[in-house]
């Protein structure tokens, strides 16, 4: 995937308890502008301005991805939200910008072949076509009911992808189609949601393309080709958009009820909904690292090459476990303000790493314990050292925790068992590597290597 440039530095926002827009950063404040607003007035990006509600709402410190949209470029964000005494505070610690594909970048790849011939539409919530672009007769017109123009036709299973989408929300692929008055070969459909800037379902996006083409590229690629297509970069795409939207709303709802904010409950029930969050934020995870595993295990995927310094990426991956290592009462022992480590390799990434790492380190130490981050640079090779005080690994085991959902026989319900592969692979993916020195009870050493700046 092609990336243009992050921005290096912390962009900032102030949001009010009323979701009103105080102050911003220059991008945040073209984001503003984009959508029709500017300084106070209401945050008018819809996941800025989510986030910053949720914070506001749970009274905690909140850090996630979010994925934005510009007018020419898709976000990946990394924002943490932080209440004050009547605002909260917005910092975006990674911006990264992917160019639009400039027509079907949510399409299925099948699709998006040259040669193969297809139109693309637009429906509104009551599926009556909105735009119509493509070439060729008996295409509807704006106003036509696609049901009038279009016979929907069950897969196999009897399930049909578009209806279920519709009442989901979601996206959707796959969809089979034929012309009513039965002219012209059958139709895939395809496509994705379009909301308004308050999250209300606005209709749907997508193409038509000729089945026959579709199939004909299945056939002629073959076992491998299917493959590739079901781990197209689109998938983490689609996934993100499938599940983390409706588990988004029952974390924060499980959140909103067992933190008993509109009112008093009976204690078990209030548990229960905590139990409700915890398992959300669990699923979530996952979806996290299925969308990492389908995107670093492809063989054509690549990592930025640009400066990054590996003592900022430690004291940013600190601040962000903050509140989790005070839970359990653990001081992370992070680089000092004036350390730095300079490397080479993609900024979003090696914080994914370190967060994995030093995550794992407060998730296995005791409470009250002690985690360290070191920094050493030798031999042109720059690394990073989390050492906790742990339990410590096996010998025989240092290898295999780096295998594919391996969780060392472990049966509590943290983790997915792919954070340690999918921190490796990127690792390695940069130049690096990421090795462990351990010990039954006497902790582990986790050491992270990026090429060192020349």
């Amino acid at each position: 995937m092609n990336m243009l440039p992050a921005h290096s530095d912390v962009i900032t926002a102030t949001v009010s308890a009323e979701g009103v827009l105080l102050s911003a950063d220059g991008p945040v404040l073209a984001l503003q502008h984009d959508a029709g607003g500017d300084l106070g007035d209401a945050l008018l990006v819809p996941q800025l301005a989510a986030l910053a509600r949720l914070c506001w709402r749970l009274k905690v410190i909140l850090s996630r991805p979010v994925i934005a949209a510009g007018q020419d470029v898709d976000l990946d964000l990394w924002v943490r939200a932080e209440p004050g005494d009547d605002v909260v505070e917005l910092s975006i610690l990674d911006w990264r910008e992917r160019p639009l594909h400039p027509r079907t970048a949510f399409l299925d790849p099948l699709v998006e072949k040259p040669g193969h011939d297809g139109w693309s539409w637009q429906i509104d919530t009551q599926m009556r076509f909105v735009t119509v672009d493509g070439d060729g007769p008996g295409l509807p017109g704006p106003g036509a009911r696609l049901t009038a123009h279009l016979k929907l036709l069950a897969a196999e299973s009897g399930e049909m992808p578009i209806l279920e989408a519709l009442a989901e929300r979601r996206p959707f692929a796959g969809q089979r189609a034929r012309a009513v008055n039965g002219a012209g070969e059958d139709l895939i459909l395809s496509g994705i949601p379009l909301f308004d800037i308050t999250g209300r379902l606005m209709g749907y996006r997508g193409i038509a393309t000729m089945a026959e083409a579709v199939e004909e590229a299945v056939d002629s690629e073959g076992e491998e080709g299917e493959i590739a297509a079901s781990f197209s970069p689109l998938f983490g795409r689609r996934l993100d958009r499938a599940l983390r939207q409706p588990l988004g709303r029952i974390i924060a709802n499980a959140d909103t009820i067992s933190g008993q904010l509109e009112g008093p409950l009976r204690e078990d029930y209030a548990a229960y909904a905590a139990d409700i969050g915890s398992a959300g934020r669990h699923l979530m995870e996952l979806v996290d690292d299925l969308a990492d595993l389908q995107a670093i295990d492809r063989p054509d995927f690549t990592v930025a090459r640009e400066e990054v310094d590996l003592a900022d990426i430690a004291r940013r991956t600190a601040g962000l476990l903050a509140v989790k290592a005070a839970d359990r009462h653990i001081r992370i022992d992070a680089p000092r303000m004036d350390e730095q480590l300079l490397a080479i390799g993609e900024f979003r990434r090696a914080l994914q790493v370190m967060v994995n790492l030093l995550g794992n380190a407060l998730r296995y130490s005791p409470e009250g314990s002690m985690v360290w981050v070191r920094l050493e640079n030798e031999e042109g090779m720059a690394r990073v050292v989390v050492a906790d005080q742990g339990r410590g690994i096996a010998l025989d085991d240092q290898e295999r925790i780096f295998d594919k959902f391996e969780r060392l026989g472990r049966e509590d319900s943290h983790g997915s068992g792919l954070g340690l592969y999918i921190s490796r692979k990127l690792a390695r993916a940069m130049g690096g590597e990421i090795t462990v020195e351990s010990a039954p009870g006497q902790g582990a050493r986790f050491i992270f290597t990026m090429p060192a700046r020349p």
